[in-house]
């Protein structure tokens, strides 16, 4: 990712983006934060955040009219922040905050001439930032009634802070020309001084700038206290920028108020009305006013993401912690998991106002690191050595249909639906050929896998291999069950017709299979099916022809949330999968159907009942729904088993692939055992593998006491360990673990 590149992202994202009521408010009061602070009844902190924006503080939280207030959010919902009651009532009740610590001196001096709100807060402004400043007027007055000795309060933070005031000066036009000679800068409180003294045109609304050089002055007329001050502030900026010989009017499109792009739904907030002022807010009262406060913020996208509430930040800090970790040369790259985890499932990039797609950013950087050879492999291996074996000549089968020499159509199950429900896709094949005639088969996987871990060579060559099958059988069209074999195969075979299964049973109507019970059942959009409105109107019509009733979970349709192993979070972070997959779960109380095989295993995984499509169309034996999750070596031998029946039983034809010689190791394992190699990923295979080599070799370590075995075998870049001891004909596994260590001078 390039710097630009990244800017362009970083400004996608809207949440450091200021509320309204600050864009609103011309000297930007953090009032959300202030409102925050006071609902927890933390007064003083409460009034810090004040009076670190404010110029003289306690003059102005007493006088301010709270432009924001038209601006807040809260007032579609019961009434508006009252924001002004809540300053009166911080400027009364906290403790004193310290001046302003000013800037080093920076060796030029500015005069200020008139002592009204305009001109006192230039001088605090001025001071702050390093200048040398005197006022002069004939007595300070901010225009308003105020409680005893707190305008001379902040008189004595203005005197600490080294602005001196000049009492009873004369104010003429010779004044002014008198300072302009002896001062860096002039400003002129046009509110403050007499007629005569205006006597240099109308000031520039950007820089309050006049057709004298060095001399500034705010525009006549302004009553708002809270605008009086933001001139001031402005003349300060102005002056800083006059002194230091740089543009006047460059970047000042945030100073007074502005169009803030900041998001905040109002869809679930309550309305609430404002607590009455009467005279006054007691803290009580104060405290319950703040409490209403909105507190707003975008966040829809991590309102909706189990992996970008994982990460407990927000799309702007991750894109940089992305491009951060791209820009390592050398050093430990703390966001490979980050990245790798994302679900690619685009809710982000739907539910954003700037449409900043999350998956965008992280396969993009996948694609970078692996073609830098960065990106370690260890991340998604698992998942691409299963997408291999569903490809490879065990699994992978393309046929017309028994007794046909050409195709119409070809029926392309998936890969997951053939490993988990291998019965409900032979009887899936079996309508489709009974209704439609010619129906070829292709058993492969789409390339998903390839796709999402952002290995594009490895997803090209898979998707040859995929293309010259389906020309093989004279390009029909393609009948794809899985959402994600179809939007992938849409994408990268746009000379094929992709059709999916529901439409097709839409246009036919339900086989005499179906179980037409009724009942109902929440249904569950995979995230692939986001952009599909005919693919899920297809599947909603078939639910309600099988009679059910159907549940709409909030996050359904366009704004469906995924199940957890799109993108392969899964594989990459098994406990944020299994969290992702909980949070579908529980946002129902319904059971779920759902028209992908993944979705419903990941589901099913948590102990939520939910069943697939095809556990209604097609059922098998046992109640919907009650079909066990198999576990990754079941999987795999879900979908050898099915090619070698389908191959014997349609075909006549033996699968004609040898069985490999660790295939004939008998293994058996204890339940601790079964359940730590579905957890570490180690297939029942790579155990065989161990144990033949540990056979063959005659080289394994024993337990002195327990007398179990130990060994090891290293088939590629993965070293496994089992520790067994032999039973009967073959051997009893206890424990196995694995790791992509290379031990020199160990087992082979």
């Amino acid at each position: 990712m390039e710097q630009a590149e990244l800017r362009q992202w970083e400004n996608r994202c809207i949440q450091e983006e200021s509320p309204k009521c600050a864009a609103a408010c011309p000297l930007h009061v953090d009032a959300r934060e202030c409102c925050s602070l006071l609902a927890a009844k933390r007064v003083d902190k409460a009034w810090a955040v004040l009076a670190k924006t404010m110029p003289l503080p306690g003059v102005l939280a007493r006088t301010c009219d709270a432009p924001c207030k038209a601006a807040c959010l809260r007032g579609e919902k019961g009434g508006s922040i009252e924001m002004g009651a809540l300053e009166r009532f911080l400027a009364g009740a906290a403790q004193p905050a310290k001046p302003p610590r000013p800037l080093p001196r920076n060796g030029k001096s500015v005069a200020v001439i008139g002592g009204g709100m305009t001109g006192l807060c230039a001088a605090w402004e001025s001071a702050r930032k390093g200048f040398a400043v005197t006022v002069y007027c004939t007595e300070p007055d901010v225009g308003a009634e105020l409680p005893q000795g707190v305008l001379d309060g902040e008189l004595a933070a203005m005197d600490r802070m080294g602005v001196a005031i000049e009492r009873g000066a004369t104010l003429t036009p010779d004044l002014v020309e008198a300072q302009l000679e002896e001062r860096d800068a002039v400003f002129v409180d046009s509110d403050a001084v007499p007629e005569p003294l205006r006597y240099f045109g109308e000031p520039d609304e950007v820089t309050l700038g006049t057709n004298r050089l060095g001399l500034f002055a705010s525009r006549a007329g302004e009553t708002s206290p809270v605008f009086q001050a933001a001139a001031g502030r402005r003349a300060a900026n102005s002056i800083m920028r006059f002194s230091q010989g740089v543009s006047m009017v460059k970047s000042r499109e945030l100073e007074g108020p502005y169009d803030t792009r900041l998001y905040t739904s109002l869809a679930k907030v309550e309305s609430a009305e404002p607590v009455p002022v009467g005279g006054g807010y007691d803290e009580s009262a104060a405290v319950r006013e703040a409490a209403r406060c909105l507190k707003c913020e975008c966040m829809e996208c991590v309102k909706g993401c189990v992996y970008l509430k994982h990460y407990k930040q927000y799309p702007k800090v991750y894109v940089r912690q992305v491009y951060n970790n791209e820009a390592i040369v050398r050093g430990t790259r703390q966001a490979n998991k980050l990245i790798n985890s994302c679900m690619l499932c685009g809710l982000c990039d739907t539910v954003c106002p700037e449409d900043f797609a999350m998956g965008d950013v992280c396969l993009e950087a996948r694609r970078n690191m692996i073609a830098k050879g960065t990106m370690p492999p260890s991340a998604h291996e698992f998942a691409l050595r299963d997408m291999a074996f569903a490809d490879g000549d065990k699994c992978a089968l393309a046929r017309h249909a028994p007794g046909a020499t050409e195709s119409e159509y070809v029926f392309f199950p998936g890969c997951q639906l053939t490993a988990t429900d291998p019965g409900g896709a032979e009887r899936a094949y079996a309508d489709l050929r009974e209704r439609l005639g010619k129906v070829g088969l292709i058993l492969r996987c789409c390339g998903a896998p390839a796709a999402w871990s952002g290995r594009d060579a490895l997803f090209q060559e898979s998707l040859a291999e995929l293309k010259a099958a389906w020309e093989g059988l004279g390009s029909p069209r393609i009948i794809a069950a899985c959402p994600s074999c179809i939007k992938i195969l849409r994408e990268a075979m746009p000379e094929a017709e992709i059709v999916s299964h529901w439409s097709i049973l839409s246009a036919l109507g339900l086989p005499g299979t179906a179980l037409k019970t009724g009942g109902t059942l929440a249904v569950n959009d995979p995230c692939a099916a986001r952009e599909d409105g005919a693919l899920r109107s297809d599947v909603r019509g078939l639910l309600d022809a099988l009679g059910v009733s159907m549940v709409e979970p909030e996050y359904s349709g366009e704004l469906t949330q995924c199940c957890g192993y799109g993108g392969l979070l899964n594989e990459v972070d098994p406990d944020l999968g299994h969290a992702a997959a909980q949070a579908r779960a529980d946002a129902v109380d319904e059971d779920y159907v759902t028209y992908c095989a993944m979705c419903r295993e990941m589901i099913a995984r948590t102990g939520k009942k939910a069943m697939h499509l095809y556990d209604l169309i097609y059922p098998g034996e046992g109640g919907a729904g009650e079909r066990p999750t198999p576990g990754h070596s079941e999987r795999r031998e879900n979908r050898v088993h099915l090619r070698e029946k389908l191959l014997r039983e349609l075909w006549s034809e033996a699968d004609g692939v040898a069985a490999e010689d660790f295939e004939k190791v008998r293994v058996a394992c204890t339940e601790a055992a079964a359940a730590t190699l579905e957890a570490r990923r180690i297939l029942l295979s790579d155990v065989q593998k161990v144990l033949l080599q540990a056979e063959r070799s005659g080289r394994h370590l024993v337990h002195g006491e327990t007398g179990r075995f130990l060994a090891s075998y290293r088939p590629a870049v993965v070293t496994y360990w089992v520790e067994y001891e032999p039973a009967d004909d073959g051997y009893l596994v206890h424990d196995a673990w694995c790791h992509r260590m290379k031990i020199e001078g160990g087992q082979p």
